[in-house]
């Protein structure tokens, strides 16, 4: 019973469902195609993390179906919102981000599943009803890899310049205070993103933020 989520407690209750994605076209069909299959509760979807966050504070949720690139939060940040809010809804990300960094943060910071959008729709409703049940639902993942600091790869001046990001300086900024030319640094900061699986600076810096809260 301690694997049962609380709504299934509750003799024949159906699991809660709420979803976050920054397409309203995914949104609708997501909400239809769940509903549709009639054992879980579709609850509302929101466009934006902070929206899912505290929707998820005032309406008990079972699980989350949400995107990794939302227009305020990433998935990491959302997993992360929930964990210090002590909330128990069990997140399943639901991308179209290429590559494995995606999912290996996603495990790190606590997703009970991962669905990639190019997946056939079946395998989405597979997936929730296996973290209903209290099972995980993920790709294969070497779990050695889970540990590796995904900092580690970075060379000093890329650990340089993501302080830089992080303490808000612009490229111009960080080429005449570090004296680097401004192809210099961005040469750097394509080479930062590719190792950290990141696509801009803003993902840079909240995967930084999230890894320091992570250490304290």
């Amino acid at each position: 019973m301690t694997d049962q989520l609380s709504s299934a407690k509750q003799g024949d209750a159906r699991p809660r469902i709420m979803i976050a994605d920054k397409s309203p076209v995914v949104r609708s069909g997501l909400r239809d195609f769940i509903n549709r299959d009639g054992r879980f509760e579709v609850l509302e979807a929101h466009a934006t993390g902070a929206a899912f966050v505290a929707a998820v504070e005032q309406f008990p949720t079972d699980i989350g179906i949400i995107g990794w690139s939302l227009p305020d939060m990433t998935g990491g940040e959302v997993l992360s919102a929930l964990k210090r809010r002590h909330l128990p809804t069990r997140i399943v990300i639901y991308t179209g981000e290429p590559g494995r960094d995606v999912l290996r943060q996603s495990v790190r910071l606590g997703a009970w599943g991962f669905i990639s959008k190019s997946d056939e729709p079946s395998v989405l409703v597979d997936t929730i009803a296996a973290v209903a049940r209290g099972r995980m639902s993920l790709p294969y993942l070497d779990l050695q890899t889970l540990n590796t600091d995904p900092f580690a790869e970075l060379t000093s001046r890329e650990r340089e310049l993501l302080t830089a990001l992080a303490n808000g300086w612009t490229n111009l900024q960080i080429a005449s205070r570090i004296g680097i030319s401004r192809n210099t640094v961005k040469y750097h900061l394509k080479n930062l993103y590719d190792k950290l699986g990141v696509s801009n600076r803003a993902m840079a810096v909240a995967l930084y933020m999230q890894t320091t809260m992570d250490q304290r």
